[in-house]
């Protein structure tokens, strides 16, 4: 057996039996009270962060690309600090903001949890164009490549494993900022954690966190495992 498949089996012990933990401290009754609820709350949460995801790397990816390019050099440390709003300002004052320009509801939820997973796809992006081989490219402009192919067949395969970690971090702060955007009117598993807090009911509070904790893991190994499959196939995985 190889130390991989030992390490997986171990894991996946120590999941199971913190899963079965959380269980018998929540309550099984408890579950099953509120288990149409959990349920609802799950796919709105999995909607916003979708949403938002999908427009930070709409535009995430292509701002990277941009910043590397050899003529923005001497402005990319700047520019990326607007990149930086979304996470030097506390989440709830970026809700506030976003609040204001666009009012109650998952539209200003969506604005504030697109800035906040802007910066690591950005960031990365940028750093794992810039690192790619001179050789490399030196290489790709021997033959003839126009600087698109040289971008779409050598820089950005080489670096698509930093930017997928970079991917990776941005949905973990995704998926963990979601439960704030109940303070906006937007659902979520925030509809479990806060009201647990308001009405000083542990269950419900650890319902609600432990699902949206269960939910970053299973999101982060799932995408991590993809990730790294689809990088062993195409020869580059680290």
């Amino acid at each position: 057996m190889s130390k991989q498949t030992i390490r997986a089996f171990a894991w996946s012990g120590v999941v199971a039996v913190a899963l079965a933990g959380l269980v018998a401290w929540i309550g099984v009754d408890v579950i099953s009270q509120y288990q149409e609820r959990l349920f609802y709350d799950v796919a709105d949460h999995l909607r916003l962060v979708a949403i938002s995801m999908a427009l930070a790397l709409a535009t995430g990816i292509p701002a990277g690309i941009g910043l590397s390019r050899p003529c923005m050099h001497r402005w990319a440390d700047r520019l990326m600090q607007i990149f930086n709003v979304g996470n030097t300002v506390p989440s709830l004052a970026v809700l506030a903001l976003a609040l204001a320009v666009l009012g109650i509801g998952e539209r200003p939820a969506i604005l504030a949890l697109w800035l906040a997973s802007l910066l690591p796809i950005v960031r990365n992006t940028y750093e794992g164009l810039r690192n790619v081989s001179p050789a490399l490219l030196e290489a790709a402009r021997g033959i003839g490549m126009t600087p698109c192919q040289q971008l779409i067949r050598v820089e950005l395969p080489n670096a698509l494993p930093v930017i997928l970690a970079g991917v990776r971090i941005s949905l973990v702060i995704n998926v963990g900022t979601v439960p704030l955007s109940f303070l906006i009117g937007a659902n979520s598993l925030g509809e479990l954690i806060f009201p647990g807090i308001y009405l000083n009911n542990q269950s419900l509070l650890l319902l609600g966190a432990g699902a949206t904790a269960l939910l970053a893991l299973t999101l982060d190994a799932l995408f991590a495992t993809a990730g790294h499959v689809y990088l062993r196939r195409r020869g580059l995985a680290r």
